[in-house]
């Protein structure tokens, strides 16, 4: 009996050490996944606060070039060129555990897309319920041209019209073609992965993905030259804001004149454009190279001197977080900044 009692003794023993081992362990593994969690968490916690401190950073470069901007045009008040501080380029700015970049340009030195839209009743002319017989607008003029000068692979003619039909069908408020390359709700309804089309302006050159026609070799060529004014068919290319490595454009807004402009001649004429640009637009078609040109109202009222549309680009960095946001400024009458909208994210 005794021998037996001890022999249960040892064994209680063994269960009560098995059972101690396993809650050390159990605790040991809760301690553990706490541990793991409340360092996550923390880190969480820095990486929003260190992203919110990147987005100020950022705001504060919007707030800087608003200034700059403000400030050039205390100086010239009817001009805009290239020569003004907000015209500097790309700069950054060393700040407390990080830096702030940024760069304005000018909206009106590219076409705006959203000009392709007409306004509402203007479309149809006096020929109710067809747009195929109204005159096309400048900029769609200017769009076809330009897609056909930058020399896309398998890209003529034919292929430029058809794009830009199908551009002012998305844009237009109507359901019906503008041409017999447009593309309305069925067109897009019929697809794989269905949708419908906008009808309304476009919010980014991103949006050309959709739009029937559009290639991605056609959209890398186009984004350099074209641009998106939200909300605006505004169609007022400055001259003096204009890039002379992008000559091409400039030879796309004379399209339909009498004689054609070259792009050599258009590419000198930028190029001996001095810093402070053109002081009134009639210098501007007085050079040699316009003056030989049949130029209608129409085509005139393309250009002007002055720009109210700017982007800015910015970034700010803060330790490991990084901020990207471009904003579109605005100019108006009174010499004050609004920002029409802002898009995060590079």
């Amino acid at each position: 009996m005794t021998n037996l009692a001890l022999n249960v003794r040892v064994k209680q023993k063994g269960v009560a050490l098995i059972t101690v081992m396993l809650i050390v362990a159990l605790a040991s593994v809760l301690a553990m996944q706490m541990t793991t969690r409340l360092h996550l968490q923390m880190q969480r916690t820095s990486n929003i606060s260190f992203n919110q401190q990147a987005y100020w950073y950022a705001m504060g470069g919007e707030a800087f070039a608003k200034r700059l901007l403000m400030t050039s045009f205390e100086k010239d008040t009817e001009i805009t060129n290239l020569s003004q501080d907000w015209a500097v380029g790309e700069m950054s700015f060393p700040v407390d555990f990080g830096t702030i970049t940024g760069e304005i340009t000018d909206l009106q030195a590219c076409l705006n897309l959203n000009a392709l839209r007409a306004e509402i009743g203007s479309e149809n002319g006096s020929n109710s319920g067809s747009k195929s017989s109204t005159t096309k607008l400048p900029a769609r003029l200017a769009l076809e041209e330009l897609i056909t000068s930058l020399n896309i692979e398998g890209i003529e003619t034919f292929e430029a019209e058809s794009m830009a039909d199908a551009l002012t069908d998305w844009l237009d408020p109507d359901g019906s073609l503008s041409s017999a390359g447009g593309a309305e709700d069925s067109d897009y309804a019929s697809k794989q992965f269905p949708y419908l089309p906008a009808n309304h302006y476009l919010a980014s050159i991103n949006e050309l993905r959709i739009v029937e026609h559009f290639t991605v070799p056609v959209i890398n060529a186009l984004k350099d030259y074209v641009c998106v004014l939200p909300s605006n068919n505004l169609h007022k290319i400055n001259i003096n804001t204009l890039d002379p490595e992008k000559p091409e454009l400039l030879k796309a807004l004379f399209t339909g004149v009498g004689s054609v402009l070259s792009v050599a001649d258009a590419k000198q004429i930028l190029m001996d454009r001095d810093a402070e640009g053109f002081k009134d637009i009639q210098t501007f078609f007085a050079l040699p190279e316009l003056s030989k040109l049949t130029l209608t109202d129409a085509q005139k009222e393309q250009f002007a001197v002055d720009s109210e549309y700017f982007l800015l680009k910015a970034s700010a960095s803060f330790n490991d977080s990084y901020f990207s946001m471009y904003s579109t400024l605005q100019v108006d009458s009174n010499n004050k900044i609004q920002v029409d909208s802002r898009t995060v994210g590079r």
